[in-house]
Order: structure tokens, then sequence, then C-alpha cells
């Protein structure tokens, strides 16, 4: 590492300019070709599954993505001959677009359930013959024009459906500019120095650009969830920053205790550059720990967001030491170098981080039993989670795709947002007749507000029925509904046949993503925590350490998943934050759990290895624990101040899953830096004293070697 740093400090412009040819190909290249994100996923054997898969057995043209066009009259009736004709001329369009395999129009014989009673009101199924990546956006598009020329000052047309959704998705996020601005307040402030400020600054958004284009690139490779991007941003944003302010702070030390440029450069790389080493490291190795789950669908998000963090890491461990190359003592203000000069500088990790970790030493019982109550009160909504899949009723009010849902939901009902399908292989008479006993089961269930005849596949051997929900896609009603149809209904209407019959549709299909996930979600959290413990057994030589960090990040976990339970679930910062309350999306805890791992590790390292230094000459536990948690406050509080910026400023995109990481990702940060880090990790090291640094010698034998010099 000392001499990587040594390395990019002497050829600091070839560095640059290799970074910068790197940045400005991938992102030219990535604006040329385009990107193609995904949101469609597979769960293979799940009962969604196999109803999609007999569905597309028996209509393959009308296999793929179902989007709506919905239309409204102000005055007259959708029925009025002026209105008929030119909806019809739009289907007639729409019907042409090479990927289309059927149009289900209102005014055919079987589309009277799709005007509403009023009259008012009414939509068009239009049925795609590919699914997901494959579906160019040139022919949803071309469905979107068709629809918008048919609208007149009495005529409303809007569109709903994934396909229309990932055009209607908004363009960029305000809120990396928020906190971009305010990561920059926050390090002008904490360095005294505007250079100081724009070097983590402009390394984490060129890291970020580059990335950004090599995801995009990757798109047209592998599948990845169009939410990536964004997500991309919040995370590589808050470890970029955070990881060039942990080699800038060390640089800007090296400096200030008069070491040459070079030798401050290379030591900064070779101590705190070990630690953005392994801090980067454990949050991919986190993320691509999603691969455990073994869904397609967080294989893309997995890929995409460990390739940011990666690029982000090398950028700080390459690109700064260069920039360190040209802007030499220039890192302090002229005010700073002239204090380094006298020998006047003042030791900015004094007094206030001292004299809190002496009270901490002082008082380890009550602090510690504050900071669990706090973290367990925290928690508390954790116990109602409910994953499910926010629907398209949670879009700004402005989109198409909102607007659309509004209106099938006044004219219908919500339960015509997510209609279910019913669908059974009938190879026999008995088959058939058992089928009819399910379809007039359904017309007499709770929670169903209508059910389609029964529709036949040409063959004669699948047979179907839609169901509509009284509820929308994303009320529990609506899940607690397929699993009576599945467990109770159908097995009670089948009798003693022995016809298959399976619920499908995109509702069932998120709710059997959320039992998936939900069920896998012990063995993930059982890798992740495992592979933390080793990591830190490795490190520190301990067995306490490890465990007590394991329990953290749970606790830390909890306790944001309760605060975003509380927010977006039980609908308590619905005016905050302008989304409506709703389900909390699947693939969220998973995805969380992996970046904080990473990052509790990542203030885990800083804090104990000080500490850990320390415990080697003094062998005084109290004395370690205050010395460390002294030594490393500042950088820790810092760091943790730019992460809760960058990622709670991402409230202010459209979307609401990423609002739901912005928060989740920022409540925890603050919880695990300045709760357990600050008060209940130190607290609880006191009451361990020198059990915290205990490991039988035959363990320390037989483990490799690991150095990590982070001392700040």
């Amino acid at each position: 590492m000392n001499s990587l740093g040594r390395y990019a400090f002497r050829k600091k412009y070839t560095v640059i300019a290799i970074w910068l040819i790197a940045f400005i190909a991938i992102t030219g290249l990535s604006q040329v070709i385009g990107s193609k994100f995904s949101d469609s996923f597979s769960l293979p054997g799940t009962d969604s599954s196999k109803a999609l898969a007999l569905l597309g057995k028996a209509f393959p043209k009308q296999a793929g993505d179902s989007e709506s066009i919905v239309f409204h009259v102000k005055t007259g009736s959708v029925n009025d001959p002026a209105i008929k004709n030119t909806m019809q001329q739009v289907f007639t369009k729409v019907s042409a677009i090479p990927s289309v395999g059927a149009v289900k129009s209102p005014y055919d014989a079987t589309g009277f359930m799709q005007i509403s009673r009023d009259g008012k009101t009414a939509y068009a199924s239009v049925v795609y013959s590919v699914f997901g990546r494959a579906l160019k956006d040139a022919d949803v598009k071309a469905m979107v024009a068709a629809g918008k020329s048919a609208r007149s000052a009495n005529l409303q047309v809007e569109f709903g459906g994934q396909g229309v959704g990932q055009l209607d998705k908004p363009k960029g996020n305000p809120g990396e500019v928020i906190g971009i601005v305010a990561a920059g307040i926050i390090l002008f402030i904490s360095f005294g120095s505007f250079l100081s400020m724009l070097l983590p600054l402009g390394v984490a958004l060129l890291a970020l650009g580059t990335a950004s284009g090599l995801v995009t690139l990757l798109t047209h490779a592998i599948g990845i969830a169009s939410f990536a991007p964004i997500l991309g941003s919040l995370i590589g944003l808050g470890v970029g920053i955070d990881y060039a302010l942990f080699i800038v702070s060390r640089y800007r030390r090296e400096i200030s205790h008069g070491r040459d440029p070079e030798d401050a450069a290379a030591t900064a790389v070779n101590t705190s550059g070990r630690a953005v080493l392994f801090a980067g490291a454990t949050v991919c190795i986190a993320l691509l720990g999603l691969f455990v789950l073994q869904l397609s669908f967080l294989n893309g998000v997995a890929i995409a967001a460990s390739l940011t963090v990666l690029v982000t890491m090398i950028a700080s461990l390459t690109l700064l030491p260069a920039l360190f190359g040209v802007l030499g003592r220039k890192v302090y203000n002229k005010r700073g170098r002239h204090s380094i000069d006298s020998g006047t500088q003042k030791d900015l990790n004094a007094s206030l981080w001292s004299r809190w970790a002496r009270f901490v030493s002082r008082r380890p019982i009550p602090l510690a039993l504050i900071a669990i109550a706090a973290v367990a009160a925290l928690s508390i909504p954790f116990f109602s989670l409910h994953l499910g899949s926010s629907d398209q009723g949670n879009n700004p009010s402005g989109s198409t795709t909102r607007k659309a849902y509004d209106l099938l939901a006044t004219g219908f009902g919500a339960g015509t947002n997510g209609p279910l399908q019913v669908i059974a292989e009938v190879k026999s008479p008995v088959d058939h007749a058992a089928f009819a006993q399910v379809a007039a089961a359904l017309a007499t269930e709770p929670g169903v507000a209508q059910v389609s005849p029964v529709i036949t596949s040409p063959m004669g051997d699948i047979a179907f029925v839609q169901v509509i929900p009284t509820s929308g896609p994303q009320d529990i009603k609506t899940s607690n509904l397929i699993i009576d149809i599945r467990n109770n209904l159908v097995p009670k209407a089948l009798g003693a046949s022995g016809t298959k019959v399976y619920v499908g549709g995109a509702t069932a299909i998120f709710d059997d993503f959320a039992t998936v996930i939900s069920g896998k979600l012990p063995l993930f959290i059982g890798v992740i925590i495992l592979l933390g413990c080793l990591l830190l057994l490795l490190a520190f030589r301990s067995l306490v350490i490890p465990l007590t960090a394991g329990v953290m990040n749970l606790v830390a976990a909890g306790a944001s998943f309760g605060i975003v339970v509380a927010m977006f679930q039980w609908g308590w910062g619905q005016k905050l934050i302008n989304v409506g309350a709703g389900p909390i999306e699947s693939f969220l805890p998973v995805i969380m759990l992996a970046i904080l791992f990473g990052l509790s590790m990542d203030y885990q390292v800083f804090l104990v290895s000080r500490m850990h230094e320390e415990w080697v000459h003094t062998q005084d536990n109290t004395k370690s624990v205050i010395t460390g948690q002294a030594d490393t406050g500042r950088i820790i509080t810092s760091a943790a101040l730019i992460m809760i910026t960058v990622f709670g400023s991402f409230v202010f995109g459209g979307e609401k899953v990423i609002k739901e990481f912005g928060i989740g990702l920022s409540a925890a940060v603050f919880i695990d830096a300045f709760i357990l880090r600050t008060i209940l990790v130190p607290a609880l090291m006191h009451l361990m004293g020198k059990a915290n640094w205990w490991l039988p010698k035959s363990v320390d034998k037989a483990l490799p070697q690991l150095s990590i010099e982070v001392s700040e």
C-alpha cells in the first residue's frame, strides 16, 4: 500500500489522465448505446410462476408484459360514437406494433367489464408477446404516442403498467445536488480549507460518474433493476466521500506533523487506505452475498452496487494520492500552513472527545441502559413489518401512471389495478367441471369484487378466470385473499379432483417474491454476520469484539427498519415525504442489510483498531477504550454526518423505494455512529474489561495474520 501511494504521487499527471480518459470514454459510450434496465424477475417453483407459465402456453402471443390504456370523459359517455371511434382508431394503431400480442378493448364482446358503471371511464389491456428486458422502450413509446393522439378537452387518456412506469420514472434526483452541497459544507467546516473540501467531493463524483456509465453498459449483458442507478448514486456518494475523507484526514495529519508531502501521501494510503480497502471489500462482499438468495432480480442489483463501491474505493486509493502530488501542502489554507510552520497548530481531536470518552468510562451502566432503551423503542414498529410491492398509486401525482391508477380505482374499485388470474390445466371433463366449481366459489368469496367468465385456450386444455379483489394491490387484505384462495377456497372447491389450480397475476407474483425473500432472510443474515465476525476475529484476535459487532449490526438494522415501517407502512411520514402508506418493498431489507453490514464494519474497525493498538502497548483496557474513542470520535462522527446528509437527501427523489432506502440508511448510520459507537459499544467494552481481548492461544496460532492499521 505504501508503494501504491508513492507511485500515484510521483506519476500524478498520468494517474489523473487515466481517470479522466476512463470517465469520458465510459460516460460517452454509455450515452451513445443507452440503457436497458429491467424490473422483471423469475420465481421458479412458486404458484404464480406456474400460473404464468400456463398462461404463456395457452396464449404464447400474450405471454409478455401487460400495459393499460385508461380513458375518461368529462361529459357524455365512453360509448358515445365519437369517443368510441376515436379510441378504436387508437387500438388499431397499437395492434400494429410488432411486439403487441393482443389489445383487449372494452368494446369487444367480452369487454363490458372494462367500462365503469357510470360510463365515464374505460380501459384497454395491451398484452405484449415479450417480457421484461426483451420489451423495447420504442414499442411502449409507440403505444403511448398512439393514445396521446386521442386526447382532447373532453377525453383524458392515461397509461399504466410496468413498461410505462419505466418511461415515466423521474429523470435524475434533486437529492443528489442537495446531498453534495450539504456534504461540501460539512467538509469545509471540518477541514477549514476549500481545496481539502473539494478533494473528497471531486474524487467521489468522478468515481460515481465512471461507475454509473459502467452500470449502464452492463444492463445490456445482465438484468439490472431500474432503481439501481439511483441506489448506486446513494451508496457511491456516501461511501465515496467517506473513504476519501478518511485518507485526506490522515494526509492532513501527516502534513501537520511536518512530513514531506510524498511521505504523507504514502503513509495515508498505507494506514487509512488499508481501512478503506478493508471497508470497501467488506461492503462489496456483503452486497455480493445477495447471490445466496438465488434471485436473479437481486443479483443484478448486487453487481451494480458492488461495482460502484469498487470503483469509488479504487479512486480513493489511486486518484487521491495523485491529487496530493498536485496540491502538496495546499490541503491547508495559508493560515493553517503558517500555524504548522510556527508550531502553533491546534490538536483538533483534543478536549471534547476526550472528555466524552472519560464520561462514558465513569458511567458505563446507565449510559448502556439508555442506549439500549432508545434502540429498543425505535425497533418496536419492525415487528409489524409487511413486505410487498408498492403499486403505482404511490407514484408522483403528476405522472401518467398515477393518473391511470386513480382513474381505475375511482371508476372500478382499487382491485382493478391488481387483478388476479386463477388458472388450471383442464385435460378432461372432470377438470372442466372442477374448475367451474372454483370459479363459482370465487364469485361468492369475501374480498372478491368481480370474477370474469371462464376463458379457455384455443387448444381447450387450459382455462382461467380473472379475479378483481375489493382491495388494492399493495393492501394486506389482497395478500390475505391470495393466501385464502390458495389454501382454503381452491382445495375445498376441487374436492377429490386432482385438477391443478394456480393463482397468478402481478400482485400474486410480488406476494410470492416477498414470501421467498422472507424465507431466505435468516440464511442471508446468518451468512453476512458470520462473515463479519470472522473478519473481525482475524483483525483483532478476540471473540467478544466480533460477537459484539454482530449484535450491533442487528440492533442498528432493527431500529432503522422500525423507523422505515413507522414512516412508510404506518404512514407517519406521508405529508413529510409525500408518499402513500403501504408495504415495505420486499427486497429492501436484504439490500439494506448488505449495505449496513459494510458500513457498520467500517465504523467498528476505525473505533476498535485504535483501541486494539493501545491495548497491545499498555494492556490497560480502560485506557485503551478511552484513547480509542477520543482519537476516532471526530472522524467517525464527521463521516457519519456526511453519510446521513447524502442518504437523507434522497428523500427528495420521486420514487418511494429510493425514499425508503434514503431514510432507512440515514437512520441506520445515525443510530450506528451516535448511539452504538459513541455510547453503547464503548460502555460495553468498559464493562467487559480484559475479556474484550481474550482469544484461546490455540485459536490464535491457527489463524492467519491480518494487519489493519487505521489509527487517526
